[in-house]
């Protein structure tokens, strides 16, 4: 069987239509997407412009070390997927897993980081609740939108994760060639999962730091 035959898919004529559909269902995935991380983007963004002292008080105990140290390791993954895709659509098979394998480390570094944030931002009880130590009350707020924000993508990252891990065994087992349309829609939603972080980032460490 050749490559073109195992990348071609039902219902879809061709390679051509097939990519196409591929693209329009992962953007309209990605859209419904958009429009949730808006909702709560905007919802941080009306707290914050009534309470914009009590979110640079609350921000500045974010931990600045984990916070950079993720984006540089969602970056630095972002930059292997795209590798990862190069190389899949010059059909550079060992290129392409190994890319892939990279990416699947840096992620699983991303949540083990996030982990260990996790823990210290518990032991320093910046859980919003009983005891919370900062004031006033509305850096509560803050720490809420914080968990909600971060626990949401870092669910997306461990879906986008287990995907490319998916992908990686069904490459290996020349299930689908490398140089098929999956590709094309893993890199798309890795790719959004990080730009998804890269706003994150400044609105919940580089608030109130300056």
């Amino acid at each position: 069987m050749s490559d073109v035959s195992r990348a071609l898919q039902e219902p879809w004529p061709d390679l051509a239509v097939q990519r196409e559909g591929v693209h329009f269902g992962i953007w309209v995935f990605l859209a419904s997407e958009i429009l949730f991380f808006s909702g709560l983007f905007i919802t941080y963004a009306v707290y914050r412009s009534f309470n914009a002292q009590a979110f640079a008080e609350a921000a500045r105990h974010t931990e600045l070390f984990y916070g950079t140290l993720n984006t540089g390791l969602l970056l630095t993954s972002s930059l292997t997927m795209t590798v990862a895709l190069r190389a899949a659509n010059a059909r550079l098979r060992g290129i392409t897993l190994a890319a892939l394998a990279l990416t699947v480390l840096l992620g699983l570094a991303f949540l083990f980081c996030k982990g260990l944030e996790y823990h210290d931002d518990l032991t320093k009880n910046l859980f919003p609740g009983a005891g919370f130590p900062l004031s006033p009350p509305a850096t509560e707020l803050f720490w809420m939108l914080y968990w909600i924000m971060t626990g949401i993508h870092a669910v997306h990252l461990s879906a986008g994760i287990a995907v490319v891990i998916v992908v990686i065994v069904l490459f290996r087992r020349q299930v689908i060639p490398v140089q098929g349309s999956t590709m094309e829609g893993v890199a798309t939603y890795w790719h959004f999962v990080d730009s998804i972080w890269l706003v994150l980032y400044p609105l919940l460490y580089l608030v109130g730091r300056s």
